[in-house]
């Protein structure tokens, strides 16, 4: 290969690229992991910041629908500003990031569930309505 000359990617060779920056855009979901990568350093080295800022192109629905923990968007588009990227050093920082997450899935998960019911599972699922109160005389 001569200097200064890019070789173009085979095809295996952009399969193997799309696969590992798809895993690696969703390990972001994991705000431990976030916490592991500024813990070790690399949210304050601009290669890193480069590379993070490269992988926006995730954002876009021909690359999104790959994913399978949508959430990761939030936390790139959060690794794009140097404030957040200082303040995941924090184990308390990561914390309350792992919470928030759990309490967004956890919501999430029952409004899908609720949404997905058929109307006549959702009506049996509900409670009879209680019987108004008796007067008492």
């Amino acid at each position: 290969m001569m200097a200064g000359k890019v070789m173009p990617e085979t095809e295996e060779q952009n399969r193997i690229r799309f696969q590992v920056e798809l895993e690696f855009v969703q390990c972001l979901a994991n705000p431990n992991y976030i916490h592991f990568l500024a813990q070790r350093g690399y949210l304050k080295e601009q290669t890193f910041v480069n590379y993070i800022r490269y992988l926006q192109y995730w954002r876009e629905p021909e690359y999104a629908r790959y994913l399978k923990y949508p959430v990761c968007l939030h936390f790139l588009e959060l690794l794009q500003h140097e404030h957040f990227r200082r303040e995941c050093v924090s184990a308390q920082v990561c914390k309350f990031m792992d919470d928030q997450a759990i309490l967004l899935w956890q919501h999430y998960t029952r409004r899908r569930t609720r949404t997905l019911q058929p109307p006549d599972a959702a009506a049996a699922a509900a409670p009879p309505p209680s019987q108004p109160p008796r007067h008492q005389s």
